[in-house]
């Protein structure tokens, strides 16, 4: 199952982005807000490739 590991992998790389992104947005929300909006996107956009392998790797039952 070498396909999980690469999941898991792409994963932490997909939410350790994320979170630098939320923290840069977050640092420049009162000095830079297009900065600070560029971050947020960006996040957004990653917290949506996040639930795609989410769930692309989910168990299926039937």
């Amino acid at each position: 199952m070498y396909y999980r590991s690469q999941f898991k992998i792409y994963k932490n790389h997909l939410r350790k982005r994320y979170a630098d992104l939320i923290e840069k947005s977050n640092n420049y929300r009162y000095e830079d807000e297009s900065k600070s909006d560029m971050a947020a996107f960006k996040a957004m956009k990653i917290l949506e490739k996040i639930n795609q392998v989410k769930y692309l790797d989910r168990e299926v039952t039937v």
